[in-house]
């Protein structure tokens, strides 16, 4: 059963700039005693009296519940508009205000199972506990990085400590092979006989990743960076369209909400050339609920 989100009033414990991205570790005790890989945090930003009134949400990159000492969570952010302004500014010692944990996890194979994970920029953050998780199960892993260029990588460090086995790709070349994750991704499902791929990027990354994927036979799980204002199923303005293809199900589609049944989805389920329209097949509003 998934834990209820919580909302903490949180220390920042430290603040690192990583490349183009900066990543924050936080005092959050309730919130790491429950948190799992692909799940996320809503914080709220431009403190008490601004006129930014939705948080922005970020996943989770690694969670420490608390033994002797309080539990923390860390989480990475990249710069867009004047929200992560805000909160990239912000310093050690003062708080923030942030729920979760929030939405759905990473789901982790009954037995140990090859996995191939793989991070598009920031993306690679959710992917490092989900390593850990899988590693400590027994499943082999290999992880592959990418980004457009050097300093939009993340993590790579990090993922050689975790699984040994990383391939990092830019579209520029300026790090690692030239090109994208999925020009290194068949030969890697290849060489550890991966029967599960997971995945966290831009929507074009995952959308390429699942059909890769699809080819060789095994499912792709995705971590989805759909914009999520509210991150608890209120606002509806995270949709994605998603076919119904669950056992007993009528292979139509449904807006379902990224935050709460997701972020994380079967790429085969989703109807990548509708998303940001309605598919022809798509059931009526009371599917979710009641409400466009």
């Amino acid at each position: 059963m998934q834990s209820r989100p919580v909302q903490e009033s949180v220390e920042i414990l430290s603040v690192k700039r990583v490349g183009e991205y900066t990543e924050f570790t936080v005092v959050a005790p309730g919130i790491a005693e429950h948190a799992k890989p692909g799940q996320f945090v809503a914080v709220a930003v431009g403190g008490e009296n601004t006129s930014m009134l939705l948080r922005r949400a970020f996943a989770l990159y690694s969670a420490t519940p608390g033994g002797a000492f309080a539990g923390t969570v860390s989480f990475v952010v990249a710069e867009h508009g004047a929200g992560t302004r805000w909160l990239v500014q912000r310093q050690a010692g003062e708080r923030l205000d942030i729920v979760g944990p929030l939405g759905t996890p990473f789901p982790l194979p009954s037995g140990p199972k090859p996995a191939v994970l793989v991070g598009g920029g920031y993306g690679t953050a959710p992917l490092i506990p989900l390593a850990q998780a899988l590693i400590a199960a027994g499943s082999p892993v290999e992880i592959i990085i990418g980004a457009a260029t050097a300093g939009r990588l993340f993590g790579e460090l990090v993922a050689k400590r975790t699984a040994g086995a990383v391939t990092v790709t830019t579209d520029d070349g300026s790090a690692g092979e030239q090109g994208r994750v999925t020009d290194a991704l068949p030969a890697a499902i290849e060489r550890i006989g991966a029967e599960v791929v997971y995945a966290c990027g831009p929507m074009a990354m995952l959308r390429a990743v699942g059909e890769v994927a699809k080819a060789k036979g095994i499912r792709a799980q995705v971590a989805v960076e759909e914009a999520m204002a509210c991150g608890i199923g209120v606002c509806m303005t995270c949709v994605l369209p998603v076919r119904d293809d669950t056992p007993g199900g009528d292979g139509k589609s449904r807006f379902v909400r990224s935050c709460v049944d997701g972020p994380v989805f079967d790429a085969e389920r989703i109807r990548w050339a509708d998303v940001g329209s309605l598919p022809s097949d798509l059931v009526g509003a009371d599917a979710m609920g009641g409400g466009h």
